[in-house]
């Protein structure tokens, strides 16, 4: 019972209002090197205690604003973060909850999915979370995770 009393503080980093500059292929695991950037903006703010937050996102894609949020949620006994994505696009389905922690500042994140047919290794990362400019990255494996294709960087900026 022990457990249920921690309350992380990996996530208190991106609290607050930020702009966002993404950076997204065009194109997934097709060896495209197309990249189109627009802005954004993130909101983040903690839920359950502490241990969970909600991140609300605005995109700017050049086709037109999109919504979307994060969820996240902290399990004290194994210190694992879940993190989930919902899209105004798709308003019914959560995607796969990425799972996985930080260390030394640094949070991994990986799911196993299946897209167009084909299992997929997803992972995400956030680094620099001790600046004022931290960054999340989302990459994808057809290979099991051996070779990984960054397909979407995303850097935030204090609003």
């Amino acid at each position: 019972m022990q457990d249920q009393n921690i309350i992380s503080k990996d996530f208190d980093f991106a609290f607050g209002t930020w702009r966002v500059k993404h950076r997204r292929l065009k194109e997934r695991l097709v060896a495209c090197q197309d990249w189109e950037e627009f802005d954004g903006t993130s909101e983040t703010r903690p839920v359950l205690g502490g241990n969970g937050n909600i991140e609300d996102n605005l995109l700017n894609f050049p086709s037109g604003p999109y919504r979307a949020i994060a969820i996240r949620d902290f399990d004290p006994s194994d210190r694992t973060w879940a993190i989930w994505w919902l899209s105004a696009n798709n308003p019914h389905q959560l995607d796969v909850p990425v799972i996985g922690k930080f260390a030394n500042g640094e949070g991994a994140f990986f799911a196993n999915e299946v897209i167009d047919g084909s299992p997929v290794r997803v992972r995400f990362l956030w680094l620099r979370t001790g600046t004022s400019s931290p960054r999340w990255e989302q990459a994808m494996s057809d290979d099991g995770g051996v070779t990984w294709e960054t397909n979407w960087t995303m850097d935030f900026e204090r609003a």
